[in-house]
This record gives C-alpha cells, structure tokens and sequence, in this order.
C-alpha cells in the first residue's frame, strides 16, 4: 500500500478476531491482515486500485475483502508471475458481500 501512496501504520497483535468482530466483518471472510481507512475495514490482500475506488465511490458497506490469499493479489505475487482469478467483495451492513471487482479474469 505504501508503494501505491498509502500511508501506512502497522500494529503486530496476536488476534484479529475482536477488531473484525467489531468492525463488522464476518468470520467467513477473515484472512491474514485486516486495516481500516476513511471509515472502511479491508481485509486480506485488497489491490490498491480497488481501495481508491472504494473511497471514491464511498458506498453504504463495511469495506472490501480479498479472502484467502489468491496468488498473484498484492504480496501474494510469485517469481514465475503465476496468478488466480480472484474477486475483490463489498462488504455490505448486516454481513452480506457483493462483488466489487474481479481481477485475472474475464468480466461476465
């Protein structure tokens, strides 16, 4: 993210469970980082472009989620460049998702 012109502050805790439960986000779709912005949680590894169009569109929802670490999603890249098609979700009040963007694939 800061490579992307984020600013970013990292805290190492030993569990995220209080701060998703907290912050909305359902346990289906935990994964290994979770971050906050302008209001929004993200949760695992959201593509840089995905977030700035979540605060440019600013929608009615918790935030985005990328669960499961898809190779080739931001930090999940690999020396021989190999990627998963993966879905950005909108997580949406109440715990549903949508999708909000889908990377390595094609659009239906």
């Amino acid at each position: 993210m800061r490579a992307a012109g984020f600013q970013a502050r990292v805290n190492e805790l030993p569990s995220l469970r209080s701060i998703r439960s907290t912050q909305g986000v359902p346990e289906a779709l935990a994964s290994c980082h979770t971050a906050m912005i302008g209001g929004y949680v993200l949760e695992g590894h959201v593509p840089a472009e995905d977030v700035r169009k979540l605060l440019a569109e600013r929608p009615e929802a918790v935030g985005l989620a990328v669960p499961a670490m898809p190779l080739g999603s931001p930090g999940m890249e690999t020396p021989d460049g190999q990627r998963e098609p993966y879905e950005t979700l909108l997580i949406l009040k109440g715990g549903g998702t949508r999708v909000f963007a889908r990377h390595g694939q094609a659009a239906p």
